[in-house]
């Protein structure tokens, strides 16, 4: 019997789930045993899971989980070096010489267990099975217009928190601008699940975008266009071979440029394509001010469909529940794919 553990999140200001209370019910008429923790922050009540058919569980009690048990979550774990024996889902940002990631896996090599990174369930054409990429495309462009926003009258963008859903954050987007905007952005990554969530919110706002992809970036760079947007969005993975959008130069270049919302947000990765900044933002300073006069403001928060947390959490659990429900044959499929890349990065532990 597949016994799947759903963890509470640790994560400050991290409401989602991957997982409904029907996704559950699902499962549990599939023969899967559910196991969900106590939550004092999750966006769907615990009591939901439970009449669904799930088994409850103290909040943050996963460590003493039957070691058959698979763990679900989605953010990181506490960072503590503890050995991890289990099978753990989630988004492990481990893999692209991340600091965090090299000691995540080192504790998975400690304890023996296994990461089937979310950001790697992938079909065999490589492309990704789920992913909360429209919802962070949305969340990361309106928090880069209230930005710019702020700019307008001298300030620095303000904290942000949950929003109830995408009607209120217009509102609120809308009583910001107040009857301004920036006149054109660019999205780079414009036909992917990002870059059309980033698009969209634009939209609504009345905002022009330049859509970018992979032809409009093919030839490497450098990219003067970027700097003659009032934003621009960069909506592509950190990968090797990813060209730079955004130069060091650009706090001093003559510029349009403003605001960066750095969507895919993997600023210590040797492949990230803006080199102006170094580090992620946060809830409490949705920015770093890189440069003072004209301002050059970047918006980094990596986890931004936190900020709408309903919709994403709804959206994402509708497209892992297939996957979750072929979960009695985790060695093939998805789920080997994923495998396999955790075994290729494992020798960067222990070699």
């Amino acid at each position: 019997m597949i016994h799947l553990w759903i963890r509470a999140e640790s994560r400050p200001n991290e409401e989602r789930v991957g997982i409904t209370p029907d996704g559950v019910k699902a499962l549990v008429a599939k023969g899967f045993r559910i196991t969900v923790e106590e939550s004092g922050t999750r966006i769907l009540p615990t009591d939901a899971f439970a009449k669904a058919g799930a088994e409850i569980a103290p909040e943050g009690s996963w460590p003493d989980a039957p070691r058959d048990a698979i763990i679900y979550g989605l953010k990181e774990l506490p960072d503590d070096g503890t050995p991890l024996p289990h099978r753990h889902i989630m988004f492990g940002h481990a893999y692209k010489g991340q600091t965090a990631g090299q000691r995540l896996l080192a504790r998975f090599v400690a304890g023996g267990g296994t990461l089937y990174d979310l950001e790697y369930l992938v079909d065999p054409d490589g492309r990704r099975v789920a992913a909360f990429g429209y919802w962070a495309g949305y969340a990361g462009a309106a928090v880069s217009v209230l930005a710019w926003a702020a700019q307008q009258n001298g300030g620095i963008c303000p904290s942000v928190t949950t929003w109830k859903n995408s009607e209120a954050m217009l509102d609120d987007l809308r009583d910001a601008l107040n009857g301004k905007a920036p006149e054109k952005a660019l999205v780079i990554g414009a036909l992917g699940r990002v870059g059309t969530g980033a698009t969209d919110l634009c939209e609504a706002l009345g905002i022009a975008v330049t859509k970018w992809d992979m032809a409009e970036t093919a030839h490497g760079g450098p990219f003067p266009e970027v700097l003659a947007h009032d934003m621009f969005f960069n909506c592509i993975l950190a990968r090797p071979g990813c060209p730079v959008f955004v130069p060091a130069s650009a706090k001093t270049a003559p510029r349009n440029l403003t605001v960066i919302g750095d969507i895919a947000c993997d600023p210590q990765s040797n492949f990230s394509p803006i080199k102006v900044y170094d580090r992620e933002t946060d809830w409490q300073k949705p920015v770093i001010r890189v440069h003072d006069s004209p301002p050059l403001d970047v918006m980094a928060i990596d986890n931004l469909p936190s900020l709408l947390p309903l919709e994403s959490s709804q959206d994402f659990a509708g497209q892992m529940l297939p996957w979750l429900e072929t979960l009695d044959t985790i060695g093939d499929g998805v789920w080997g794919r994923a495998l396999t890349i955790f075994q290729e990065h494992k020798p960067e532990v222990t070699s």
